[in-house]
């Protein structure tokens, strides 16, 4: 029985990791530094020069094994002469190689050099044409080169704001890898400076593309819950000891993120309506929120190691103001008696000023 064209689709995109990296160019995009078109006109331009003038330099080296029908022997001019009309394949026939040697020094650098000034006239046409092989060859390489980065799963309103923090904490836009499958928003990371995946975040295969299974972390903003769950459990699958951080609209949901791997579950519409109540009576603390939520500017939360001299002490006497301390894996709270004096190894949570600052 023949199976339908949807399957046999579906069959191929569940191996898209096995894959050559040609057939990735339209999934995986790597960014790519811009230039002004007058930039990239003048190196052609320039390229275009090299070359010819690198092949008047050999005809007039060798200019006795050229004849010219005015029999006066090739000057240098008569060398770019015939290097211009040689290298355009326009050939009047004045200037001819009559030599062996000349004739071959025509066939294995000269022609070469005249296909090299064609590509060079024409690569705005031959640019589009090995745009895919550069980027199949971008991929391979970012392929090769990807570790302990960070995976964002949906780059929506919540994948989006994750990003930016952090970047604004210090995250290099090329340690970012964005997974989704709608075009428009990858246009938007694209253009952003990470580097993007199309596909369905729930199958695996398009979460190895992404190089989960060598991810430090991964963040799940995806718009669906059920969708964030089934991500997250494929993520935990391939990656054991990378970090999950996920967003969730229910918290009815909150125990299963967990069950599928999830290290920290974020109740997304609960925390927007605490806020919004709080907002209603003091204001001043939604703003203070927000500012420690911000790294850009005014004081952020961050987290630090606890310092040798620190060592014994409470971590209300350290010169941070410290929130909590992380101890096995574990986050106690200040006051917590397990944590009344830090030790080394400990992890301190703690406000800092903004990186602007």
């Amino acid at each position: 029985m023949r199976r339908p064209s949807g399957f046999r689709r579906r069959l191929r995109s569940e191996h898209l990791s096995e894959g050559p990296d040609y057939a990735l160019v339209d999934v995986v995009r790597i960014p790519e530094l811009r230039q002004s078109p007058a930039r990239a006109i003048g190196k052609r331009v320039v390229y275009a020069f090299v070359a010819l003038f690198s092949t008047a330099v050999l005809v007039y080296l060798d200019r006795d094994g050229y004849s010219d029908t005015q029999g006066d022997g090739l000057s240098f001019l008569d060398a770019m002469y015939y290097s211009a009309v040689s290298l355009s394949t326009t050939g009047y026939g004045d200037i001819a190689p009559i030599t062996p040697f000349a004739r071959l020094t025509n066939l294995l650098i000269i022609t070469p050099l005249r296909v090299l000034f064609l590509i060079v006239l024409i690569g705005t046409t031959l640019e589009v044409l090995t745009k895919e092989s550069r980027q199949a060859l971008k991929i391979q390489r970012w392929r090769n080169a990807v570790r302990n980065h960070t995976v964002v799963i949906g780059y929506g309103t919540k994948g989006r704001t994750a990003v930016d923090a952090m970047i604004g904490d210090g995250t290099k836009p090329s340690e970012i890898v964005v997974v989704d499958a709608d075009p428009n928003v990858l246009d938007a990371a694209a253009s952003d400076g990470l580097v993007t995946v199309r596909g369905d975040a729930t199958k695996s295969d398009v979460l190895r593309l992404a190089g989960v299974a060598h991810a430090a972390s991964i963040v799940v903003a995806a718009n669906r819950d059920d969708t964030a769950v089934l991500a997250t459990l494929t993520a935990r699958e391939i990656n054991p000891r990378a970090k999950i951080v996920a967003s969730i609209r229910e918290s009815e949901n909150t125990h299963l993120m967990r069950q599928s791997g999830a290290n920290s579950v974020v109740v997304s519409s609960e925390t927007a309506g605490r806020l919004l109540g709080i907002a209603t009576m003091t204001p001043s603390v939604v703003e203070v929120i927000e500012d420690l939520l911000t790294p850009d500017a005014g004081y952020a939360i961050a987290e630090r190691e606890v310092e040798p001299t620190e060592s014994g002490g409470s971590p209300a006497h350290t010169r941070d103001i410290v929130l909590g301390v992380v101890r096995n894996g574990v986050l106690h709270r200040v006051d917590d008696s397990e944590v009344e004096q830090i030790e080394v190894g400990d992890r301190l949570l703690y406000v800092r000023k903004g990186s602007s600052d």
